[in-house]
């Protein structure tokens, strides 16, 4: 498929590597709550994951009692998803720019780690619109790009050694703009700070290249982390936070064809 610049053999590996998802850093919390906020009630809602990878971020919406479906065309990620015997959603293989799905069929789009992955996301996002039911929400969140761990990622992207072959990153205004491009109309935006730090990330990663194990997060976080939480709901809204996250996102909803 020539419109991937991060191949399908990257992920199969990725995936094939990290398939106890039980050791692999789970995306962002941060879309949770904006996106329950303006979904409402779940009854009866459908709701669609693009590009799911483990799974596990579909599988808590569908705890809350959505319908939900989650996507991705790595079969072994779809493998990894399998394995989580309570994961409780529809696991589909398909193609993001050519969803198998009819038009209106969702209330709510979202995914995490996707747009960044390809030159084209205008294409992604149109076809996402599609699929949206009218009034439907559109949750998207990715990589900020003022951040160290762009220039790690970038470094390591011209040495052939990123695990994903190639990425971008976005501002806050970018992202808007991208979304806001396609028709949608920008209902709230969000950010989350890295943790555990990105120091301490790179700091397991080169202990684990020696065959030594440091836990996924650093012990007795309580207090930081709690400190970390308050600072991160007093703060969250305003512009400069926008610019020290490690990841940004939106929730759009859907502008009807008449309105725009």
């Amino acid at each position: 498929m020539p419109r991937r610049n991060s191949t399908l053999d990257h992920w199969d590996n990725f995936w094939d590597i990290k398939k106890d998802i039980g050791k692999v850093y789970p995306d962002s919390n941060a879309f949770f709550e904006p996106l329950l906020a303006h979904a409402g009630k779940a009854g009866g809602k459908r709701i669609l994951e693009v590009g799911a990878g483990s799974g596990r971020d579909g599988s808590r919406l569908a705890a809350e009692g959505f319908d939900v479906t989650v996507l991705d065309y790595s079969r072994q990620a779809l493998r990894v998803i399998s394995a989580v015997s309570d994961n409780g959603t529809d696991a589909v293989l398909g193609d993001a720019f050519s969803l198998p799905f009819r038009d209106g069929s969702f209330d709510v789009i979202f995914h995490q780690g996707l747009l960044e992955h390809f030159r084209e996301p205008t294409a992604i996002i149109e076809e996402q619109r599609r699929v949206l039911k009218p009034g439907g929400l559109l949750v998207v969140t990715v990589p900020q790009k003022y951040h160290p761990y762009t220039l790690v990622k970038h470094i390591l992207i011209r040495a052939g050694k990123w695990f994903a072959g190639w990425e971008t990153e976005y501002t806050i205004n970018e992202l808007e703009g991208l979304v806001a491009g396609q028709g949608f109309r920008i209902l709230e935006r969000y950010g989350e700070w890295m943790y555990p730090s990105f120091f301490y990330r790179s700091l397991r990663e080169v202990f684990r290249k020696l065959s030594l194990e440091l836990p996924m997060y650093p012990r007795g976080p309580g207090p930081v982390h709690d400190l970390r939480n308050r600072i991160r709901n007093r703060f969250r809204f305003l512009t400069p936070a926008f610019y020290t996250f490690i990841t940004v996102g939106v929730v759009a909803g859907k502008i009807s064809n008449g309105e725009r």
